[in-house]
Parts: C-alpha cells; structure tokens; sequence
C-alpha cells in the first residue's frame, strides 16, 4: 500500500508526464533543448536560449507557457527600452469624487510566472540590471519600495549569437544569475519535413493547460528533497574547481587551463549543477542523481560561466572541447 509521500510524488511524476506530452504536441524534436527548460523550471532557474533566428525560441517559451497554465508575458528588447518599461512606473491619477491626485504604481510585465526577455542583449546595460534583482530575490525595488514577485517566477532570455552589431553583451554578474545556457541547434533532415508538414497547414495545435502554480511549487520542493551522495557533491565540485587558474598546481590539466581559461567558474556554478542534476533525475523518474546527471549538464551551467583566454580562441577551442577535457581528466567517484 502505497504511503501518503508515496502517492503525492505518482500525482507529481504524472503531471509532470502531462506536462512533457503537450510540449511534445507542439514542439518537434529539440529534446534536450526541451529537458533543460524544464530542468531550469523544476529547479526554480532561469534560462538563456541561444541559436539564430528561426529556430523556434519564441515558440517553445510560449508553448511551455500554455502548457503550463502560468501567466506570461513577452518583453522585446530594443535599444530604446528603459527599466520602467520592464518593471513599471507611478502614474498620476486625480479621484474624480474628491478632485484629489495620487501616484498609483502601473505595474510592468516584469510581474509574472514566466518572462520571456526576447533578444535581451539589444538593450544597453541599464535596462538589463533591472532584471538582476528579479533573477536573484524575487522581487524588485521600485520608488524605495520591494515588491515581491509572483511565485514561480521565471526568465527565460534569448540572444541571436552570430549577430553581434548594436548589441550589449550580457556582464558576467547578470550571466550567472541564469541556471543554464540553453543552445538550440537546427533540427535534422526528419525533423524539419516534419516542422513543415505541422506548421503549413490548416490546423494550428495549441496545448492544454496541465500544470498550475502550485503543482509546480510542489514539484519544485520535492526537487530540493532529490538524494545526493557525498561523493557526487565532492565531483561537483572538484569539476567547478578545476576551471579555476591555481598556481600551485602543475599537472597536465591545470597547464591546459592555464592556456585556454581566462576566468572560472565560481560557486554558484556547483549549486547550479546539483539543482539541475537533482531537476533532471527527477525527469526520469528517479529520486536520487548520478553521475550522468552531473556530466550531461556540465557544458550548460559551465557554457556561461567560464571565460575562455584570447589563447583559446586563436586555437579555435571552443567551450565544449574544454568540456571533454575536464570530464576526461576529472576523477569519477567510485572509478579508479
């Protein structure tokens, strides 16, 4: 007979079914791109969306959206766009009873579940700091006073990485804040004559509401409650550490960082990899991570976290090849 833990975590894993079978309707291929936005939803992340226009950013936000029954809001990011167009800004309003005029606050879209922050590195600086409070604490200060903000709350941002005029690169204070970088690549040769066939057509597929707000809070807790050993926290953070430039080391590892890494990643990049891993086993149905876990989500949490040497780059290395080295070298708990 199954306890009453038991059965609240068959009714979240079956939600959590729901969930995917409708993204899955809309949403064709992309299933890693498709895991980690959950990953980052479930873990209580944020998530940046990298790939050229076309590619289905705007369209897998949105259907994650519907899906999800969570409010939505889309903000453009352009060059003329200021942090009270995110966030909002007192407006005169005169009582006609009385003839009295009161600021009132017009909150901005800033105040919602999910936040698609489109092309986010088209606005200057300013305006994207105004999100780094959100990211962080949840709530934003406005005229002296903190505002909470409604709970879950998610960013999800997308930037075009090939075009780069008029641009504002994202600070690596605002980077860190997100959970994953998300890349989305082009779809194969069955995926795409597929794309075509759903997309040109008469009907258009809209998915069903299947989770709620407080579905997923409880999904987000029962995350925190996933099992971890103490061996696979020390691999965490023995594969952020070893981003790091020690002087004191000289092993052929650390020579290749010496070369190829300009800055690494801090602490919240292993507090990332465990809520993710713990996110992604969660997925799959089971309540304790792995090692695979922690590897297959590396190259997301570290691919904006770490800063690869003006070395690295006339070398054509790119933060994948550097990947391969640190899980190659990187000790696995329980393998010689």
């Amino acid at each position: 007979m199954l306890t009453t833990l038991e059965n609240s975590i068959e009714q979240q894993l079956h939600n959590l079914d729901n969930l995917q079978q409708e993204i899955a309707r809309v949403i064709v291929g992309q299933k890693p791109v498709v895991e980690q936005m959950l990953i980052c939803l479930l873990a209580g992340g944020h998530a940046l969306l990298e790939g050229v226009p076309g590619l289905g950013k705007t369209l897998l936000v949105k259907t994650l959206a519907d899906a999800s029954a969570l409010d939505f809001k889309r903000v453009q990011f352009t060059p003329d766009l200021m942090p009270g167009d995110i966030l909002g800004s007192e407006i005169l309003e005169e009582d006609h009873s009385s003839g009295k005029r009161f600021f009132k606050f017009q909150r901005g879209p800033i105040f919602t579940n999910i936040l698609l922050a489109d092309e986010i590195n088209r606005t200057p600086p300013k305006t994207q700091a105004a999100l780094l409070e959100s990211m962080q604490e949840g709530s934003v200060t406005v005229s002296g006073k903190t505002l909470a903000l409604p709970d879950p709350y998610f960013v999800l941002a997308t930037q075009n990485p090939i075009e780069q005029a008029g641009t504002y690169p994202l600070p690596e204070a605002q980077l860190d804040r997100f959970l994953l970088n998300i890349h989305i690549d082009y779809p194969d040769e069955q995926d795409e004559v597929e794309i075509l066939r759903s997309t040109t057509g008469v009907a258009r597929i809209k998915p069903s509401p299947s989770l709620d707000a407080e579905q997923l809070r409880e999904m987000q807790k029962l995350v925190r409650e996933i099992h971890v050993s103490d061996d696979l926290y020390r691999y965490a953070a023995a594969l952020v550490r070893a981003t790091r430039i020690e002087t004191n080391r000289s092993d052929a590892l650390q020579q290749t960082l010496q070369q190829w890494i300009k800055w690494g990643a801090g602490p919240r990049a292993g507090q990332a990899l465990i809520l993710a891993a713990k996110a992604r086993a969660l997925l799959q149905r089971r309540l304790a991570i792995t090692r695979e876990d922690i590897r297959s989500l590396l190259l997301p949490v570290l691919r904006h976290r770490v800063l690869l040497s003006f070395q690295a780059q006339a070398d054509g290395v790119q933060m994948p090849q550097l990947i391969d080295e640190l899980l190659a070298t990187v000790p696995e708990p329980g393998r010689d």
